[in-house]
């Protein structure tokens, strides 16, 4: 099986899931089956059948974040020597040399990826375009909008 890039915190926050899922909400779901089972004829009781469709969520949850883990090569940045090039789990700003639009963004895997907090997945076009370049070096990324030159102003190994 192959390995997939996962940053150290997003590793962090799968286990506080799985955690979360395994000692609390599981727990809750049994109680709830076994407090529905005690309603009578289990046929036409929908507080039991919604607690067994959630359990079945809840434990398909529990078996992807255990393979995502398992087959996760966690990656902390925080242990290399920042030489301003773009890596895997780096913090980059790049400025538009067309508009001047400066944006930050934090390369991850693509489990982690979250657009709205400017997580991209190291699978994404901007990501792929900036991974291997080095700080105050142009870099041209093709967009919907079409081809766009950016300059890398910073690089954070955070």
């Amino acid at each position: 099986m192959s390995q997939y890039p996962m940053t150290a915190h997003g590793a962090e926050l799968l286990r506080q899931e799985l955690n979360e899922l395994k000692t609390v909400k599981r727990p809750r779901i049994i109680q709830s089956i076994a407090e529905a089972r005690e309603h009578g004829d289990l046929k036409e009781n929908a507080e039991y059948h919604a607690a067994r469709e959630e359990q079945g969520f809840c434990e398909g949850r529990i078996q992807d974040i255990e393979g995502k883990l398992s087959n996760a090569q966690i990656i902390d940045v925080t242990k290399m020597a920042n030489n301003g090039k773009v890596i895997f789990g780096a913090t980059v700003t790049i400025v538009n040399t067309e508009s001047g639009a400066e944006t930050t963004y934090r390369i991850v895997g693509e489990d982690e990826a979250d657009i709205k907090n400017n997580l991209i997945s190291i699978t994404s076009p901007i990501a792929r375009g900036l991974i291997g370049k080095e700080l105050d070096e142009a870099v041209n990324i093709q967009t919907p909008a079409g081809l766009v030159e950016y300059e890398i102003v910073d690089v954070q190994y955070v």
